[in-house]
């Protein structure tokens, strides 16, 4: 729906759930202005933030978590694959349920859940223990960045919605720039107080039950003839291309990132939890700052450009990262990676979110979410299981395969990038 004039150079917005009031085009160039009154956004934007603490405030703890559980680098990865598995099952039924009964009675319960069992895992006393809350804290995450990037489809219009689906990118890149920073600095207190930290859910889901007004939109009541037309679009070769690309991004960055890296930063150089973390953030720095613009660039390229030409730089970073001699080379080269990472995920969120109906969207997006956690879910164990099985060390594994993601990386979005061009 198209904005209405509200007078004075404002602008409204009364797509979804009321009116909310907005600044005016941004001069010349017609840039939507971020509604910066709107309480959804704020909903929207604490969600993302719970959403991608769950791995990036954790990642600096895991060498430690090594000693402390006595286990090897191989399963000391479950602690991220238990995490991620549940979404790659759980998703798409949550976003059934949210296009049936409304967001907020999705989100609420998830945040509770999330916060719960990510602060059970500080009172575990085996690492069993550790792997069951680790999941079921899982199945809180499993949808909410997916329900905050599905609210930002059902609220927001065309210029507007790039505006904020762009601040949404910079905010989640800005918490997964912050949270290493803060776990490292936790873990140098207690292994356990990262995971105390994330009570903070709870305060989230108080505060979405409060200031969240549902939507209001068609909403679907027939099961089977919504999961057929799941289907028909699984099937349509823009979704396929969406989902393939998903994929690999949350592949490469979970298992070469944020799972080799600090293994690698820890028996390479010597690093403890907080000079990890500080390394780790400089992907998230680099994304939050390029999410950020991602208005402007949505008018300079297509989204499948922005994707294809997010994977050269992923491939340009991790060849920089094998290269680097120093741990502040390695950040230099996160920089380049950090890129990449911020210009394929609002691209792919926006073609997920004008792919379908609001009826729909919830649904597609669990879809979206259910392919991004398989990546996330196989990348630390296929990167640590590989490194530990077919080489004479991790150490020596971790290097190879850094090259091996770079190289692959590069060419695929190279190739893209060009034939999309011609």
């Amino acid at each position: 729906m198209s904005p209405s004039p509200a007078g004075n150079g404002t602008i409204t917005s009364q797509r979804g759930h009321g009116t909310d009031t907005v600044l005016n085009l941004d001069g010349d160039r017609g840039l939507a202005i971020v509604p910066w009154r709107s309480s959804t956004l704020y909903v929207v934007l604490a969600c993302s933030l719970m959403g991608v603490m769950g791995v990036s405030l954790v990642s600096p703890v895991l060498p430690d978590l090594r000693s402390v559980f006595g286990v090897s680098d191989t399963r000391i990865g479950l602690v991220i694959t238990a995490y991620t598995l549940p979404g790659v099952v759980v998703t798409p039924f949550v976003g059934l349920v949210a296009d049936r009964f409304g967001r907020r009675r999705v989100m609420v319960p998830l945040l509770f859940l999330f916060a719960a069992a990510g602060t059970g895992v500080a009172f575990a006393r085996t690492f069993a223990e550790v792997v069951a809350l680790r999941l079921l804290q899982g199945v809180g995450a499993s949808a909410l960045i997916t329900l905050a990037v599905t609210l930002i489809g059902d609220v927001y219009d065309g210029r507007r919605r790039d505006a904020v689906m762009g601040l949404n990118g910079s905010t989640v890149g800005t918490g997964a720039a912050f949270y290493p920073l803060l776990g490292g600095a936790l873990a140098g207190i207690r292994w356990s107080a990262p995971f105390l930290f994330f009570g903070v859910g709870a305060l989230v889901g108080l505060f979405a039950l409060v200031a969240l007004t549902e939507p209001t939109g068609t909403r679907s009541t027939d099961v089977r003839t919504y999961l057929a037309r799941l289907r028909t679009v699984a099937v349509l070769p823009r979704a396929l291309a969406i989902f393939v690309a998903l994929f690999a991004a949350f592949f490469i960055f979970y298992g070469a990132v944020l799972t080799v890296l600090p293994l690698l930063l820890s028996d390479a150089f010597g690093l403890g939890a907080g000079r990890i973390g500080a390394t780790l953030s400089a992907v998230a720095a680099a994304s939050a700052a390029v999410s950020s613009q991602y208005g402007r660039l949505a008018e300079w390229r297509s989204a499948p450009e922005l994707v294809a030409l997010g994977f050269v730089a992923y491939g340009v970073g991790l060849l920089a990262v094998r290269l680097a001699p120093s741990p502040l080379a390695v950040g230099a080269s996160l920089l380049v990676f950090g890129v990449g990472f911020g210009v394929v995920m609002p691209s792919v969120d926006t073609a997920v979110v004008t792919l379908v109906d609001d009826d729909l969207r919830a649904g597609v997006m669990g879809m979206r979410t259910s392919v991004l956690r398989l990546g996330q879910t196989l990348g630390p164990v296929g990167f640590t299981g590989t490194a530990g099985l077919v080489f004479a060390s991790p150490l020596d594994g971790y290097r190879v395969l850094l090259v091996v993601a770079g190289v692959a990386a590069a060419l695929a979005g190279a190739v893209v990038y060009l034939s999309l061009r011609r």
